[in-house]
């Protein structure tokens, strides 16, 4: 059977083929795609201070624990949990009659004892006095048995030779004898007496140095001080029943109410909450380059994290439970607005020892691991390095694997591949 159109398929494939090559021949060629533009920058050798980035809770600068030594029922309690106290700022007061009873008593005792060492003294002045006096008239009267014993020692003499002579009798001579014998003892009694009258001055010495009457004023005023002692411990009772705050902080626990006796337990808790300490835990890789004295700033997550708080490391406590390898790391923070509170969870950034290596901007990682970054070859196509961030600030990180001078793309997350020409401003 014969096409009514009379043409063959080969001329039609002919003509096809020939209005394909005069279509294109009539429309100009595709250019080649440009090669992506990227931003980059050099890795150098330099240092950076690192920061630690650690998680921890907040916790009291002071936590004090307030009690009573006194055995007073409480008269009157003035502050209450939760509020802000300042230190000197009275808490409680305690009864003190049975105490200001016991004090006048003291005060009362001292002043009998004040009395009696006056009359100590007028006492032992008199006494003395008195010796000195005795000792005179001893002097005197040993002095008038000499010249009487002389006198009669004299006469006895005379009516010895009157005797030889035959003028007197024996009689007479016998008898002048007995009296100078009795004049002999009268002298030896009353040195004696002289003697035991200056024995007496001498115990008696002076007020003002030794002696009896010296030692007596002595014991007096001794009495009395001792009066005076118990008078001002009372006044010290007295005084410690008035509970007072020791520091400025705020009342997380009260525990005495008027009327009760204090007795051995704690009575007021107390926390110091200006400054405050963030309590960080760390490993001890983390550790090893934190010193202190470091800056630091706190984040508080239930503050939404709008608020920085600054500070520096007080102290890096060795390992909490022994084998452990937790370390403590203590940041001291101002907290005027208390917007701080002791048991928030926090984050710090610590600042570090300087380490030094290669660095390159910590935008240049290709992901959050910091682990590869893309570079750039001689023939400006890309291939991604595997690296190791050895430390970072922020915004420099110190990397190993990487040679100083290797240019790489600033922008790790740039989309571009391996072998991918990329062109860049030197």
């Amino acid at each position: 059977m014969k096409r009514s159109d009379g043409l063959s398929p080969l001329f039609l494939g002919v003509a096809l083929i020939s209005l394909a090559a005069s279509g294109c021949g009539g429309r100009p060629a595709a250019q080649a795609t440009e090669a992506p533009y990227v931003q980059t920058t050099v890795a150098a050798y330099g240092s950076i201070e690192p920061a630690r980035r650690l998680a921890g809770i907040v916790a009291p600068y002071q936590n004090v624990a307030v009690q009573s030594s006194l055995s007073e029922p409480t008269d009157a309690v003035y502050v209450r949990e939760g509020q802000t106290v300042h230190a000197g700022e009275v808490l409680a007061l305690l009864n003190t009659a049975d105490l200001q009873a016991q004090l006048q008593s003291d005060l009362a005792t001292a002043n009998s004892n004040r009395a009696n060492t006056a009359h100590t003294v007028f006492q032992g002045s008199l006494s003395i006095a008195q010796g000195v006096d005795t000792v005179r008239a001893d002097e005197a009267a040993v002095g008038q048995a000499q010249k009487t014993l002389g006198n009669d020692t004299a006469n006895l003499t005379r009516d010895q030779n009157l005797l030889a002579q035959g003028y007197i009798s024996q009689q007479s001579v016998d008898a002048q004898a007995t009296l100078v014998h009795n004049d002999q003892q009268s002298l030896n009694s009353a040195n004696s007496t002289l003697a035991a009258a200056r024995s007496n001055v001498t115990a008696n010495g002076t007020l003002s140095g030794q002696g009896l009457q010296a030692s007596a004023v002595q014991q007096s005023q001794a009495q009395e001080q001792v009066a005076i002692a118990q008078a001002d411990q009372v006044r010290v009772q007295i005084a410690k029943a008035t509970i007072v705050s020791p520091i400025d902080g705020v009342v997380v626990n009260r525990n005495l109410n008027p009327g009760e006796y204090p007795g051995s337990r704690e009575i007021f808790t107390l926390q110091q909450v200006n400054p405050i300490y963030a309590v960080l835990h760390a490993s001890s890789e983390e550790v090893a380059r934190i010193q202190n004295g470091s800056p630091a700033t706190v984040t508080a997550a239930d503050l939404n994290g709008n608020d920085r708080f600054t500070g520096h490391v007080a102290g890096v406590l060795n390992e909490i439970n022994p084998g452990s390898t937790d370390f403590e790391v203590k940041v001291l923070l101002a907290n005027p607005g208390q917007r701080l509170r002791p048991g928030m969870v926090v984050q710090g950034t610590i600042a570090t020892l300087p380490v030094a290596g290669v660095r390159v901007p910590v935008t240049a990682f290709t992901d959050d691991n910091h682990d590869a970054v893309i570079t750039v070859q001689p023939d400006d196509t890309v291939k991604t390095a595997t690296v190791a961030e050895i430390g970072s600030d922020g915004t420099t990180s110190v990397v190993s694997g990487l040679h100083p001078g290797t240019r790489i793309v600033s922008n790790g997350q740039t989309s571009v591949g391996d072998g991918e020409k990329v062109s860049y401003h030197q």
